[in-house]
């Protein structure tokens, strides 16, 4: 059997826009990609699904609560590299935004806060955990996508 890439796909706060970009990919690249890719966690692709050990976690949205941030944390405990995906997880916008609201504003918003958990702040990814990689866009970018992808195939050994 090849080597394979151990790949995780993960969202947070989000609209999930780079998922669906990444799911489209797949009908252009799933020949390519099955021969190189092992998905260990990847909950738009497969039922089963294991928080272990892989080598590059895919990471799409927005850090809104202290479980997600713990989550996030774990994630990156179990990658080699962390890729942030999309313009939530790099720049933290549009989720972000609540961060700049007025007094009556939080006041307005603070019970749907405490009903779903949500921290006081929203913060990127790179703001919990190092991060290896960024790929902006919201949706993500195609183009700068594949080029962390093959460069990931090529550092771990899968391609040349």
């Amino acid at each position: 059997m090849n080597k394979k890439l151990k790949v995780g796909w993960f969202t947070f706060t989000c609209c999930e826009d780079s998922t669906i970009i990444f799911t489209e990919l797949m009908n252009t690249h799933w020949q390519e990609w099955r021969e190189k890719l092992e998905f260990v966690h990847a909950k738009t692709l497969q039922s089963k699904n294991e928080l272990r050990e892989m080598d590059v976690a895919f990471v799409e949205g927005a850090i809104s609560s202290q479980a997600q941030e713990e989550k996030v944390k774990k994630i990156r405990s179990l990658s080699k590299k962390l890729v942030a995906i999309g313009a939530c997880a790099c720049t933290g916008l549009p989720a972000t935004q609540r961060n700049t609201f007025d007094g009556p504003i939080k006041e307005e918003i603070n019970d749907l806060l405490v009903r779903f958990n949500h921290a006081d702040r929203v913060r990127t990814v790179a703001d919990v955990v190092p991060v290896d990689a960024k790929v902006h866009g919201c949706p993500m970018t195609e183009q700068q996508f594949m080029i962390v992808l093959n460069k990931y195939l090529v550092e771990f050994g899968i391609a040349q």
